[in-house]
């Protein structure tokens, strides 16, 4: 009997906990999220399954820390790409490759409907004190506002690390969430007439265009906000390599291997931190989970709404109208936001085609989400 106790003891067994049991729970939903609705299946499927991990009773084996010679284990190392603010620039290397800066450039103004969106993570910052966060948790969960989720896992990680699992949750939840978050409030902030704005065709922007602005935007972004500088660099070395037009190879390795090794990386290790921490609490089944899932769709809500009225503010000044929809693509989530103007714009003319004038917001709301992270870490850190 003593051999059959020593054996079970030896298991993982008598160390479950009803959290994690829970949490079984909670990663069947996001799976089911993922996999049958197709909610940034991406992520959430990673994230999911490094939650599922970091709540069975093996966390100690798996997070090893390296002691004295010996070499710590798997998730230890992979772990150190998040802790470090390895990951997430990585995935702006992949994502300015893919973007084209040709839309910004043409029509400038847009420029200004994607630092509007930008006020949902600043209002949220403010509100959040309010439900009990501290400063650094705040301006962590109002990222989450710019629907940008490498940039939610830059600010939290090192600002908030013990809110990482939820705050990245929440972002690409509500990224994914997109088309059914934005339409609604789309609508109630605009008039049939406005829904139905033609804006002119835009011109063509040349190569040199486009590197010149990519060039002198990095440099003058990084010098302003030094703190961001990882983000904006990554970003804009990934869009120089795309538009230079000599390095097809690089773009592609950017584009496809480099975004996608990093993506199932950064979404095992976030899942990791919805485990139990190193007391008794649990990372992710805790009192301020509620509180960022509401915030985060707060600030969601706010930035959207900014872009829009933004775009009618600019309206009463201006001879050449904006569509008001477009506003709403000043959030970070490219392309989804540019595709969800164009959407709810053809409903009310189908002959009215906004893709690439929400572009110009959708990829200055990249840039806008980025800087306010950089702001945060360098006020707050």
């Amino acid at each position: 009997m003593n051999k059959l106790y020593e054996l079970w003891m030896t298991t993982g067994f008598p160390h479950l906990q009803w959290q994690m049991i829970v949490m079984w729970v909670v990663v069947a939903g996001l799976l089911y999220l993922a996999i049958v609705k197709g909610f940034e299946p991406l992520l959430l499927v990673p994230i999911s399954l490094g939650a599922l991990i970091s709540n069975l009773p093996i966390h100690d084996f798996i997070m090893q820390h390296p002691v004295g010679e010996e070499p710590g284990g798997l998730f230890y190392y992979l772990n150190q790409g998040i802790k470090l603010q390895i990951y997430p620039p990585l995935i702006f290397l992949g994502v300015g490759a893919l973007v084209d800066f040709g839309p910004l450039i043409a029509n400038p103004r847009t420029l200004l409907l994607g630092g509007a969106a930008q006020f949902g993570i600043f209002a949220t910052f403010l509100v959040a004190p309010m439900l009990g966060f501290n400063l650094a948790e705040s301006a962590s969960i109002g990222v989450i506002g710019g629907a940008d989720g490498p940039t939610s896992i830059f600010t939290a990680s090192k600002l908030a690390p013990d809110l990482l699992g939820p705050i990245a949750v929440a972002a690409y939840s509500y990224m994914a969430l997109v088309p059914l978050i934005q339409p609604p409030i789309m609508r109630l902030l605009t008039t049939d007439a406005e829904r139905k704005i033609k804006m002119k065709t835009l011109r063509k922007v040349s190569q040199v265009e486009k590197l010149i602005f990519a060039a002198v935007v990095m440099s003058f972004c990084c010098i302003i906000v030094r703190d961001a500088a990882p983000l904006i660099s990554m970003l804009f070395v990934g869009n120089l390599l795309r538009e230079c037009k000599v390095t097809d190879r690089l773009v592609k390795a950017a584009q496809n291997e480099i975004i996608n090794i990093v993506t199932i990386f950064l979404g095992l290790c976030v899942g990791l931190k919805m485990g139990m921490g190193e007391g008794t609490e649990h990372l992710f089944l805790n009192s301020k989970t509620l509180g960022i899932l509401l915030l985060g769709v707060i600030a969601f809500g706010v930035a959207t709404a900014s872009g829009v009225l933004m775009a009618k503010v600019m309206n009463l000044f201006s001879k050449n109208k904006i569509n008001p929809l477009i506003g709403s693509a000043g959030v970070s989530a490219v392309p989804m936001a540019a595709r969800v103007s164009q959407d709810v714009g053809q409903k009310y003319d189908p002959t009215n085609y906004l893709l690439m004038h929400a572009m110009g917001p959708n990829v200055a709301g990249v840039i806008g989400s980025a800087l306010a992270a950089g702001y945060f870490l360098s006020m707050l850190k």
